[in-house]
């Protein structure tokens, strides 16, 4: 495989756990937490188009997992970020554009566990 079909593959669709722990939402309604999901995906979003790597990385959960379209792409985050921290450091990041994007809240009583998947488009490969 190579470096620019991993960066597709793992760039084109994402499925992490994200740190939402910053984000004040233990006590908001379903769409309030929807939201502040959503934004930090934005945030996400615009820290890789900055290649901004440690703001980008505070995001994620220290278990996250980043999955990409490729069935072998299935990076833990310390093996994502010790790709992906090299690029950044270059200066170089990549922007990615949610054209689609749907966050569900798990039922559990705490609503504090969520999933998320996007659509998203790039300049270099398309959707």
């Amino acid at each position: 495989m190579t470096l620019r079909q991993a960066r597709q593959g793992i760039l084109t669709v994402m499925i992490a756990i994200l740190w939402l722990a910053p984000i004040a939402i233990a006590d908001s309604t379903p769409d309030a937490k929807i939201a502040a999901i959503g934004q930090v995906l934005d945030r996400l979003h615009a820290r890789a188009a900055l290649a901004d790597g440690a703001a980008y990385f505070e995001l994620f959960a220290p278990d996250a997992v980043f999955i990409g379209t490729d069935a072998s792409e299935r990076w833990t985050i310390d093996k994502f970020r010790a790709y992906a921290l090299p690029i950044f450091a270059t200066g170089k990041g990549w922007t990615y554009v949610p054209k689609q994007r749907h966050i569900t809240l798990a039922q559990v009583p705490c609503g504090c566990i969520a999933w998320f998947d996007e659509i998203l488009d790039s300049e270099h490969y398309g959707t």
